[in-house]
């Protein structure tokens, strides 16, 4: 258990150095994710960076959606027990203050996706329901926590040859912070979950933090293959500027409408109501989608996953044509969509909309796991 860095803070929480986490599971992780966009359709940008120290391996990626092109630069090295080591590559994330601000950069390479940006928060971070599924035989197949936040960016960036001077009044976004137990590294052998999963799984999962005026909404929800609720949050959280408390929204209820022949969003509505029984409707409207599974690393792919052992260090820039919806239907399921949004109260909003439905999901028509939208 050798010292680190991490070990100088009084932060301990096991009797052990902070390169050991609490837990033996493979599958452990810390993650950061952002995104960011100009309140338009021009791109979309996301990047995102995970630890896994039972793996002993790090990884980042930048990915963007621009024109009909997803950029994507991605970087892996061995953790080597620094848990204080937020650089991979080119790409590297620094804590300025705690919970309110962060420096996110990819240095200049040959792919042509280069950055330095400061994330402001503009509401207070607000954790989630923690999320726990066990596997029928038992086994913990997640357990995660999750704080996230919106806010602003400011600084440059550039993409395809162009620069971007990034100004905190037009340039917003969300971050999270993530961590705990969920599926990482190369492959597992299916054992008896192949028993199971021929018996039928299906999974839906949205994810909608509403960048307003205001300040945010926030709407989460997970359900099992036939609809059952697993876990979900309504929240309106205000601007930092406000001395208001967070106002629930009761329980979500989403109408999607998919693009046919595929699981991909073509719109969505929403219904909730406020403490005191006040309904609030929101409509979304797509503006630009980008696919995790393209190079990312969030649905695994054989040559790259979240926490895959790649060798001491080792960094890829990759391109995808996106021009046709046959390039797009080979990178779902799982799809960050870029929304405008308009609520019944007269704001209008920005954010993502993160759709995941695997599997079978009867409540949207999907009886068995290939089916898709007619």
């Amino acid at each position: 258990m050798p010292l680190s860095p991490m070990d100088e803070f009084l932060a301990h929480q096991t009797p052990d150095t902070f390169d050991h986490v609490f837990t033996s599971d493979r599958n452990f992780y810390d993650r950061y994710y952002f995104n960011l966009h100009n309140c338009s359709d021009e791109l979309f940008l996301i990047a995102g960076m995970g630890q896994y120290p039972n793996l002993g391996t790090a990884d980042a990626f930048v990915a963007v959606s621009h024109g009909e092109r997803q950029t994507v630069v991605r970087a892996s090295k061995e953790l080597n027990g620094d848990r204080m080591s937020t650089t991979v590559g080119p790409i590297g994330v620094e804590v300025i203050e705690g919970l309110r601000r962060l420096r996110v950069w990819c240095e200049p390479n040959e792919w042509g996706l280069c950055f330095d940006l400061v994330f402001e928060g503009t509401v207070a971070a607000i954790e989630e329901p923690r999320t726990f599924q066990r596997h029928p035989h038992g086994r913990i197949h997640m357990d995660t926590s999750r704080y996230s936040q919106v806010g602003s960016w400011s600084g440059v960036l550039e993409v395809a040859g162009r620069r971007y001077a990034v100004e905190p009044e037009s340039w917003l976004g969300v971050r999270d912070h993530s961590w705990g137990v969920r599926g990482v590294g190369e492959p597992e052998p299916p054992g008896i979950r192949a028993k199971h999963a021929a018996q039928g799984i299906g999974f839906f999962h949205v994810w909608m933090p509403i960048q307003t005026p205001s300040g945010l909404v926030k709407l989460f929800a997970e359900e099992d293959m036939h609809g059952n609720r697993l876990v979900e949050e309504a929240v309106r959280v205000p601007l930092l500027t406000r001395s208001e408390e967070p106002e629930p929204l009761g329980s979500p209820r989403f109408h999607y409408q998919y693009r046919s022949g595929s699981r991909e969003i073509e719109s969505v509505a929403v219904d909730l109501e406020d403490a005191s029984g006040k309904p609030l409707h929101i409509e979304a409207t797509p503006l630009r989608t980008l696919y995790l599974a393209a190079g990312s690393g969030y649905i695994p792919q054989p040559d790259w996953a979240h926490g895959m052992y790649q060798g001491e260090q080792v960094v890829q820039g990759l391109e995808y044509d996106l021009s046709t919806s046959a390039e797009r239907a080979k990178y779902g399921p799982l799809y960050e969509t870029l929304s405008r949004y308009e609520l019944s109260n007269g704001e209008v909003g920005y954010g993502l909309l993160e759709n995941l439905c695997v599997g079978s999901y009867h409540p949207h028509g999907f009886g068995d796991p290939g089916a898709q939208a007619p």
